[in-house]
């Protein structure tokens, strides 16, 4: 779907009933226990949600400055930031921190691979 789209006719499952378990050709060990009832969960319990848009945001570094330092930067300036080189960056989805990563070259554009998930999602 294109962000020039009309999301407003998208069909959502009815979720009201009792999700019933599906099959997977997944081995046990793959599969989660998450549910309430102890039916295993596995990725493609997920397939409601695969369009949902989400915001992921890169950070990295941050730095707090008074609003008069602020207007006196110009072109070229450099703000420090609380990071040093080689630290990890933080990787949010939707403002939430999920993970953490390294900055990499993917041809001419920049890209984050992810080295830790964070769990617990603190923000």
């Amino acid at each position: 779907m294109t962000p020039d789209e009309d999301q407003s006719d998208v069909e959502l499952p009815d979720l009201s009933e009792e999700t019933k378990a599906i099959p997977s050709d997944k081995p046990a060990e793959e599969q989660t226990d998450d549910s309430e009832d102890g039916t295993p969960k596995s990725a493609t319990d997920l397939h409601a949600v695969y369009d949902v848009q989400v915001s992921v945001s890169a950070v990295l570094g941050k730095t707090h400055m008074e609003v008069s330092e602020l207007l006196k930067l110009g072109r070229g300036a450099i703000v420090e930031l609380d990071r040093k080189i080689g630290e990890a960056i933080d990787i949010y989805v939707n403002n939430r921190l999920v993970a953490r990563g390294e900055v990499v070259v993917v041809e001419d554009r920049l890209g984050v691979t992810m080295t830790e998930i964070v769990k617990g999602g603190l923000t």
